[in-house]
């Protein structure tokens, strides 16, 4: 049995680090700060009338996935998604996008298939990619090796960024599918794909899918209904309880493997690995969790039939201590 922590990643470890520099970083902060370590997006008072919301995320190990199969447009889109899908967790909508690509010798059809990508991905989220940054580091990186960065800005009125204090008990969870592994999790997938089978890696470089425009259209549809939403990545589920930790999570709905992507039905007979840990690990099927109004779920259940959207009630939440219940 292989685990994340023996293909080289401990989620462990990272938590631990984020624990240590909560203490570090606040002493840089002004009163403008509005939110900053912990959430998934920073956010910045502007003016009394105006937030502006930031983050920052990378790839991951499935560049090399993307590197061994010459295929880096889907990566584009994936660098956009991984900042965006973070964006719509604090209510913020995507103003701009930069990039920065680090290379270990400038190969301009990939780099320009990379960009492709993020226009492709900043135009699915309706923001502009406005700069970026692009170094040859020799040395550092080898061959055809490249890192990216991405970094993406929101804005939104007070009023329209979400708050604990909106959350009542018995509010409901919604999950909207994933389109795949997304973007996590690939330190452990590299090791399950044999040599030969060119197939399954390319449908592990599906894209990571972008909910700008099914969130947007959804809190114009309803505008009080959406009180939180929580972006699955690193770290699987246990990301819900950053929407607030003064509620405990029942998500006892969440999909079987027939209900996730044709992928999960391929790779996960493959894990021998305990429940939770595969809940640690990867999304299982839903990239976005949306905590909407009780009295308003049955509408919106509604109105997802009606755009064709797929979706799950995986539960409620109640006042507790930011626990996950029936993982």
């Amino acid at each position: 049995m292989v685990d994340y922590k023996d293909s080289g990643v401990d989620i462990t470890k990272a938590d631990a680090f984020v624990e240590r520099i909560k203490n570090l970083v606040p002493t840089t902060f002004n009163d403008q700060v509005v939110q900053g370590i912990g959430g998934f997006a920073a956010v910045y008072k502007l003016n009394e009338e105006k937030y502006l919301a930031s983050c920052t995320d990378g790839v991951g190990t499935k560049l090399k996935l993307a590197q061994k199969l010459n295929r880096h447009h889907g990566i584009g889109i994936d660098l956009v998604a991984m900042c965006v899908n973070d964006l719509l967790c604090v209510g913020a909508k995507p103003l701009f996008f930069l990039d920065y690509m680090a290379f270990g010798k400038l190969d301009t059809k990939v780099s320009e298939e990379l960009i492709a990508g993020m226009v492709d991905g900043c135009r699915q989220s309706g923001m502009a990619l406005i700069g970026g940054e692009t170094a040859e580091m020799p040395g550092v990186y080898h061959g055809n090796e490249y890192d990216l960065a991405g970094f993406s800005v929101g804005d939104m009125c007070p009023e329209d960024m979400y708050s604990a204090k909106q959350i009542e008990d018995g509010d409901v969870l919604i999950g909207l599918p994933s389109s795949g592994f997304h973007s996590n999790g690939y330190s452990l997938l590299r090791k399950l794909v044999q040599e030969d089978e060119t197939e399954l890696m390319q449908e592990l470089l599906t894209p990571t899918r972008i909910y700008v425009q099914l969130v947007t259209a959804l809190r114009k549809e309803f505008p009080q209904a959406l009180k939180g939403a929580s972006h699955i990545t690193g770290g699987g589920v246990h990301n819900i309880p950053r929407i607030s930790e003064d509620f405990d999570y029942d998500i006892s709905g969440w999909p079987g493997v027939s209900e996730m992507a044709p992928i999960f039905q391929k790779i996960l007979p493959r894990l021998e690995l305990p429940r939770e840990e595969l809940y640690r690990t990867f999304n299982l099927g839903v990239g976005l969790v949306l905590l909407v109004k009780n009295s308003e779920a049955a509408k919106i259940r509604r109105w997802l039939e009606t755009q064709n959207e797929k979706h799950w009630i995986l539960g409620v939440v109640q006042r507790g201590n930011g626990q996950l219940h029936s993982v």
